[in-house]
């Protein structure tokens, strides 16, 4: 399927944000092959989601949907809209290690290393491209949003002992998504 057609399947205001380790986490995302309205009505369902769940980015993969988009607040500010469509990262500089959650990982939390500054390509919801470069928690979320594009979650660059931490916290979901 290409991505409009996935786009098209779905009734975007029943989206939900799926949980780990719902398969759909770890499929790879087909890029957006046309920004029209109903792009555009997939970005506002899930910057309600995220906003609604106290998170500063979502993305598609997080709400069942395996198309290369993400939206980002920084600063927790409804004014404050970050959308990527189609996005690629072309540059990192300098490291930094802090913690990070995920909403897809309810009450996970561990350290994660990371670029200090990135450069990111991408679309803006008018199918504009555009490059940013974006430093300390923006980066961070740029970064982590971007890796949810390539199946990969906040659990495959744990530490080992970020993963013993966790254990019972990941087990519960395992054991509530096998329930369902």
């Amino acid at each position: 399927m290409n991505a409009s057609e996935i786009i098209q399947s779905v009734v975007v205001p029943d989206l939900r944000i799926i949980h780990y380790p719902d398969p759909r986490l770890r499929d790879a995302c087909v890029p957006v092959d046309a920004v029209d309205e109903r792009v555009r009505d997939l970005v506002e369902r899930m910057f309600e989601l995220m906003f609604e769940h106290r998170g500063v980015g979502l993305a598609a993969p997080q709400v069942g949907l395996n198309v290369r988009l993400f939206v980002a607040s920084p600063s927790f500010d409804p004014a404050d809209r970050c959308v990527y469509i189609n996005p690629r990262i072309v540059g990192g500089e300098g490291k930094q290690e802090e913690e990070e959650g995920c909403l897809s990982l309810p009450g996970i939390y561990c350290k994660i290393k990371r670029f200090q500054t990135v450069t990111i390509e991408a679309a803006d919801p008018e199918g504009r491209r555009f490059e940013e470069t974006c430093s300390d928690f923006h980066a961070r979320i740029v970064q982590h949003e971007n890796d949810h594009l390539d199946g990969m979650l906040l659990t495959d660059r744990m530490s080992p002992v970020a993963k013993m931490g966790n254990r019972k916290l990941l087990k519960g979901l395992e054991d509530e998504f096998a329930a369902v």
